[in-house]
């Protein structure tokens, strides 16, 4: 039995071009296919970061790093020493594309299009002589011990030999990324929604869509999950890089309660509320409460809701301001309760936790130590970030280690 390919690449997304790609520039001539079961290639490049594709995230250390994944973050320690996100960025350089780095760590290509990654990762195949397949979903994979090969068979029924895998198929909330996995004998653990947004309806929330706290501090009540960040307020609640990065910390547990839980939010995180009201009563004792709020970086129309909900009257002032209105309106600065009752997709984009067992995986290599010849890649394993780019940095990580290892078998 001869093989077709000497490397076939199941799944034509971030971590899937990426390894085809190294394995490629690194053993020049070898036989490279990609098969993707969409009509389209690295769709989900194409969404990310609203179209602008968040590449990787600015930290060089690899520890550090590593700390922004709930699952999987002492494992890709030793990886992330081996390629992390100054490698990256090196690597899109040295391909043409250039990033920035936003405040919050954050990069980008300076063109703010994802089409330029997708570009990059199309004209890098092509160079490199990687064959990129569409529409072509698989079926089964069946592993020839003996010869070392492997037989794809796709939907449509065509045969493939190959002599190693990769499997890149993005989170095992699909059946079929779930049923290659298991069919050759590797062990998942159960996946649920990460980087979600919360379903909130409030009225102090109603109808403020789009208006953004730069600085938040988000608790689930009765747990011990908090996170702080950016607070986007949305049509169906609330949304943002601290509500997601606390859903992707959160993820099983909050699966759990089946996405019905209470919140609390400080609005004012790092100010004193009590001390501010005192010190504003004593400056602005004339001014209507509700003019103006007093508190860095906090919407006037939100501190109008929070006024609401404290029951400050229209007309008061800051001299009219009673201690029970007081406590009532620190309480609602620093942990308002909200009733979250579901959740929602953090725009088109999908993450899951959950996946292959990394105890099966050779991390050094991103090889089966149970299929010799077989790899993974990406989503597929049960490795997930928070956002800001760390899912694309795994993505490039794992890539970069099983197209190396995969060339230096071949």
């Amino acid at each position: 039995m001869n093989a077709d390919w000497d490397l076939v690449v199941i799944g034509g997304g971030a971590a899937g071009f990426f390894t085809a790609i190294t394995a490629a520039e690194s053993q020049p001539g070898i036989r490279v296919l990609i098969l993707e079961k969409t009509a389209h290639v690295l769709s989900k490049v194409r969404i990310s970061g609203g179209g602008r594709c968040n590449v990787t995230h600015d930290c060089s250390d690899a520890r550090e790093l590593s700390n922004n994944y709930p699952r999987g973050s002492k494992s890709l320690i030793g990886p992330l020493h081996r390629w992390g996100a100054t490698d990256t960025v090196e690597w899109f350089q040295q391909h043409g594309v250039e990033l920035k780095t936003e405040r919050d760590g954050r990069m980008f290509p300076i063109t703010d299009d994802s089409q330029t990654i997708i570009n990059c990762l199309l004209t890098a195949a092509a160079d490199a002589g990687v064959q990129i397949h569409t529409s072509s979903a698989v079926n089964s994979i069946t592993h020839h011990a003996a010869e070392n090969l492997f037989t794809i068979t796709t939907v449509s029924g065509k045969e493939l030999q190959t002599s190693s895998v990769l499997l890149a198929t993005g989170g095992t909330r699909l059946a079929t990324s779930a049923k290659l996995a298991k069919s050759l004998g590797h062990n998942l653990t159960a996946d649920v929604p990460s980087l979600f947004a919360f379903n909130i309806t409030d009225p102090r929330s109603e109808g403020l869509q789009g208006i953004a706290v730069p600085d938040s501090e988000v608790t689930v009540e009765g747990m011990q999950l908090s996170a702080k960040g950016p607070l986007l307020i949305t049509h169906h609640g609330f949304s943002g890089p601290g509500i997601l990065k606390l859903s992707a910390w959160g993820a099983r547990e909050l699966n759990e309660k089946n996405y019905h839980f209470i919140i609390t939010v400080n609005w004012i995180p790092g100010q004193d509320a009590a001390a501010t009201i005192t010190n504003t009563r004593e400056r602005w004792g004339k001014r209507q409460v509700r003019s103006q709020a007093p508190f860095d970086n906090l919407p006037k129309r939100l501190w109008q809701r929070l006024c609401n909900a404290a029951l400050v009257a229209n007309d008061c002032t800051w001299s009219q301001l009673n201690k029970e209105t007081t406590q009532y309106l620190t309480k609602e600065l620093t942990c308002g309760r909200f009733q979250v009752s579901g959740k929602s997709t953090n725009k088109d984009e999908f993450v899951t936790c959950g996946g292959v067992n990394l105890k099966e995986i050779n991390l050094k290599t991103m090889e089966s130590k149970l299929v010799s010849g077989l790899y993974f890649a990406g989503e597929i394993l049960d490795i997930d970030g928070i956002t800001g780019g760390f899912n694309f940095q795994n993505a490039w990580t794992c890539g970069r280690l099983a197209g190396i290892a995969i060339a230096d078998n071949l």
